[in-house]
């Protein structure tokens, strides 16, 4: 008879910032409450905002919440976290990304393999004002969110999606947790800082795995102001940007292997699918996908390209993260 394996235990941290989502950030603490697997805890990490985590105190009364004392920003504040974590997996959701019941339990089960280093899954956006009719689902990836393309099935990739992943502790406490000169700070949509520290990690592990499971499904909200051509732009310029100071962390070509499959095989599609379309039936909505494909691609060029150019200005590369040292903890 064979002796059970015991799970893995969990700890879920929602890293927060703005009063703006209170109502979203409650629903996302109750999907927690509610998965099939629950997490051995839930912390809350407060990313600068006295107010919002005086309210939470005062609100919520079966997690863990503080105060962020890394530098302002999410990876500070995950890396805050992770300090405070006390489990075998740290999984992360987004102050918008309300998780499917049985998110984590989609998740945990791929860490009885030792080689499994992360595990990340779906991420569907739940538009505010409805999907744009310009905004392609190729170009998910702009808000945050799984984009078509990627894999239908579990499947090996070099990186998690921010808004739904997890990781063994040990692992991010290894290489030093997220880099804080990487991610998004308040409003400011810069990021990578998940495809930064996957690529660490494999580095240092031959052998190891990160695995993408998409049945594992958080729901993220998109609001209106996110499916701005105007936000589109800004965002794929800062992707640009964000991938140049990668690059010259990890390497050119452990940074950008996907993209190059991702812009020779899906974006010609997608374009030619939208160009079909209109020209079809007259679809001005197929011909609006078609240029922003475009646009967005040469706008995250043309920021990659200007992030290169200031690192040849600076080429000093950007130095690995260190975790803050956070002995204590704000418990409600």
């Amino acid at each position: 008879m064979s002796t059970p394996i015991d799970r893995p235990t969990v700890s879920v941290i929602i890293c927060c910032y703005t009063m703006a989502r209170w109502e979203i950030l409650l629903d996302v603490i109750e999907s927690v409450r509610n998965q099939t697997m629950l997490p051995l805890e839930v912390i809350v990490v407060v990313d600068h905002n006295e107010d919002l985590y005086e309210r939470l105190l005062a609100v919520v009364d079966d997690v863990t919440i503080v105060e962020s004392t890394g530098p302002r920003g999410l990876s500070g504040a995950r890396n805050v976290g992770v300090e405070l974590a006390d489990s075998d997996i740290v999984a992360f959701l987004d102050d918008d990304a309300q998780a499917a019941h049985d998110w984590l339990e989609r998740l945990v089960v791929f860490y009885d393999d030792p080689d499994v280093l992360a595990v990340g899954g779906r991420v569907e956006p739940v538009w505010e004002s409805g999907r744009p009719a310009y905004f392609g689902e190729e170009l998910d990836w702009i808000v945050g969110c799984s984009h078509r393309g990627m894999p239908k099935v579990a499947s090996e990739v070099r990186n998690v999606i921010g808004a739904n992943m997890s990781f063994r502790l040990e692992v991010l406490r290894r290489v030093g947790g997220f880099n804080i000169a990487l991610g998004r700070q308040g409003t400011i949509p810069l990021g990578c800082e998940e495809t930064e520290i996957c690529i660490r990690s494999k580095m240092g592990s031959p052998g190891s795995r990160i695995v993408y499971e998409p049945a594992a499904v958080v729901r993220h909200h998109v609001p209106a102001s996110r499916g701005t051509v105007r936000y589109m732009l800004a965002r794929s310029w800062s992707e640009g940007l964000s991938k140049a100071q990668v690059s010259e962390i990890v390497g050119h070509k452990r940074a950008l292997g996907p993209e190059r499959r991702y812009v020779r095989s899906i974006l010609p599609r997608a374009v030619a699918s939208g160009i079909h379309d209109w020209s079809r039936d007259g679809n001005l909505g197929g011909l609006g996908r078609a240029g922003a494909i475009i646009a967005v691609l040469s706008f995250t060029a043309a920021g990659y390209l200007r992030g290169r150019r200031l690192s040849h200005i600076s080429p000093h590369p950007v130095p690995a993260p260190v975790l803050p040292d956070t002995r204590w903890r704000d418990v409600q």
